[in-house]
């Protein structure tokens, strides 16, 4: 009698002990939603920059245009510092896609990057960008990831997001930034597909049954005492932008992330991919937000 009372003592030590508290400790699950937003979608390398600082781990990203450019390249492996490095090397040659610029130097010019595709419906061939950041990483389908990924381009025909969640990344991320009137659609299946901002801007639906959802939107606001009176580019893309933001209030009423981070970046318009430094810098108070929230997360669940 006297062993069998030992024995269940020192297992209820065993299982309540702190020793055995720590190793059933887990940290909780994060899904990270990267929006939509040209340029001010840099503002996603910030956000990352600090989950390495905090050396967190998101468990599954998900991503929309530029937000799944940038959560592909994460998702691949490539650190903040990596991911900024590529579009600052980008950046000077994308100052202004219609220019033509050319330059010499080691940094790819623009006219080297894309090529006007009016046949198909667009300004750009974006085949060349497509190839620009494959250059940097290996994977190419959802299967050689590093950490899972959901990608959201939006079928033209039916207007309804579709999600690539396998396959040939290329050809997600390729969907994904297919922004109506400047990229070409991308044919996939018995679908036509355009970007994934048209459907779902902000793809937090997609994280489902994580313990905590951190949302990122990039879709940015405009003020007429800052940007003064725009011009027939600003009104097309801008028009595209509200149209993200309508979407983004009528989802909000029924989904909800238990973090939301919406960057304040003056002046920075679609097409200012030749300034990631300065974005990322802008960046920084919504950063420390997001680092304020995530350091107040319970460090177990």
């Amino acid at each position: 009698m006297h062993s069998r009372c030992s024995i269940v003592l020192a297992a209820a030590w065993l299982l309540f002990s702190p020793l055995a508290a720590a190793e059933k400790c887990e940290p909780p699950r994060i899904g990270l939603a990267l929006g939509s937003g040209g340029a001010g979608g840099l503002a996603h390398i910030a956000m990352l920059a600090v989950f390495e600082e905090l050396e967190m781990e998101p468990a599954a990203v998900s991503g929309t245009s530029i937000g799944a450019i940038v959560g592909a390249l994460y998702a691949a492996g490539l650190e903040s510092s990596e991911i900024q490095d590529l579009f600052r090397e980008f950046g000077d040659s994308a100052l202004n896609p219609f220019s033509g610029l050319l330059e010499d130097g080691d940094s790819p010019g623009w006219s080297d990057l894309v090529d006007f595709d009016l046949a198909n419906a667009s300004f750009i061939d974006s085949d060349g960008f497509i190839d620009f950041i494959a250059s940097r990483f290996d994977a190419r389908s959802f299967a050689d990831l590093d950490t899972p990924l959901a990608v959201v381009a939006t079928d033209y025909w039916s207007g309804e997001a579709h999600v690539f969640r396998e396959g040939d990344l290329l050809q997600a991320i390729k969907a994904s930034m297919a922004v109506p009137g400047m990229f070409p659609p991308v044919p996939f299946e018995d679908k036509l597909l355009i970007d994934g901002g048209a459907s779902n801007p902000l793809p937090l639906d997609l994280l489902q049954g994580f313990d905590v959802v951190v949302a990122i939107d990039v879709t940015g606001s405009r003020r007429a005492e800052r940007d003064g009176k725009p011009d027939i580019t600003d009104l097309l893309f801008s028009a595209f932008e509200i149209m993200q933001q309508s979407i983004l209030r009528e989802k909000a009423e029924h989904a909800r992330p238990d973090i939301y981070i919406k960057p304040e970046l003056a002046g920075i318009r679609l097409l200012h991919f030749d300034r990631v430094d300065r974005i990322v810098a802008e960046a920084g108070d919504a950063a420390k937000a997001l680092r304020d929230e995530l350091a107040a997360l319970p460090v177990c669940r």
